[in-house]
């Protein structure tokens, strides 16, 4: 198939082939207005600039695009899990002799720009984190020819590595069954997340098959989420006496609330988490919580790009988990 070229570009985008030239060469002289058209025609038509090929051909480009969409909520800043990511992501490319070049691409404008960036030949291939199902974004990198990876599984088919995210949430619902809870309900991450959807799948599935229903409060992987959810599923169902927070973060919030309204944790409420970050040791009480190998994820996936760059097929990892008992349930 022929490659589209830069003048093709221009025709579909309407502009000539000067200013799409600007565009994908990183430069600030072009109004938002031409840019948008520009970046609209890259995708569509997939256009890999010359450079860029060039690059990719003789391995001169060693530079790796780490793109974390949606912050401040899912993985964050905030997020004790989005630095152990980054760290470990960074030093295994780095130790393979790649460039990292973290991008947040949380806005539309912000993915505009990852995409420009990427447009232009500035990286050898694309790391995404955190994506949401409506984020356009992967689909758009896609048709740009890059080798491209996912950290967690997404909606756009790339090799990906994850956690086993059902099984994670089904160990811990069970758990909470055999310490003889009822009524358990559930803090999930937010829905339009493929790892939310399996850990809400793993709750339903596990209580579907003893009969008992589901209680559910939506959250977004935010201690506010998980503190304000709690408080709905008081309201909701004040004999509830567990609950299955899809992270630990969520989970910390949980703990406050329930102290907040005289609930003793676990004799009156069990509280169980997921990931098991190092401040689910110093909660009080100490949290129960679905430990997922974040570190070690992070070094699968960096490692499944490396693969891919060498022409491997990309196959998805699913990573193990273990329940860590604690105090809290």
């Amino acid at each position: 198939m022929k490659r589209p070229t830069l003048a093709a570009v221009a025709a579909r985008a309407g502009v000539s082939k000067s200013s799409v030239s600007r565009v994908v060469n990183g430069e600030a002289t072009v109004t938002p207005a031409i840019r948008e058209l520009v970046i609209r025609a890259v995708r569509e038509l997939g256009y890999v600039p010359n450079g860029a090929a060039r690059s990719l051909a003789t391995q001169r480009t060693n530079a790796v695009a780490v793109i974390v969409s949606d912050p401040p909520k899912g993985l964050s800043s905030d997020d004790p899990m989005f630095s152990a990511v980054v760290r470990t992501v960074s030093r295994v490319l780095e130790s393979a002799g790649m460039q990292v070049t973290l991008m947040l691409a949380g806005s539309a404008e912000s993915r505009l720009r990852a995409e420009q960036f990427v447009a232009a030949g500035h990286v050898a291939g694309v790391m995404l984190v955190s994506m949401h199902g409506a984020d356009p974004l992967p689909a758009s990198l896609a048709r740009m020819g890059f080798p491209m990876v996912a950290f967690g599984r997404s909606s756009g088919g790339l090799p990906y590595v994850d956690n086993d995210n059902t099984g994670g949430a089904a160990v811990a619902v069970k758990y909470l069954l055999d310490q003889g809870r009822r009524r358990i309900a559930t803090i999930t991450g937010p829905l339009d997340m493929i790892a939310s959807q399996d850990r809400l799948t793993g709750y339903r599935e596990t209580l579907r098959d003893t009969g008992r229903r589901s209680i559910v409060a939506i959250g977004d992987f935010t201690r506010i989420s998980g503190y304000e959810g709690m408080r709905q599923l008081l309201e909701d169902d004040p004999a509830l006496d567990a609950v299955f927070a899809a992270n630990d973060l969520m989970a910390i919030g949980a703990l406050r609330a329930l102290r907040e309204a005289g609930r003793r944790v676990p004799h009156d409420v069990a509280v169980v988490g997921f990931d098991d970050i190092e401040a689910a040791l110093y909660t009080a009480p100490p949290l129960t919580t679905v430990r997922s190998p974040m570190e070690d994820q992070a070094a699968a996936t960096a490692e499944l790009l490396l693969s891919v760059f060498n022409g491997a097929p990309g196959t998805p990892v699913i990573m193990p988990h273990r329940l860590i008992v604690r105090e809290s349930a």
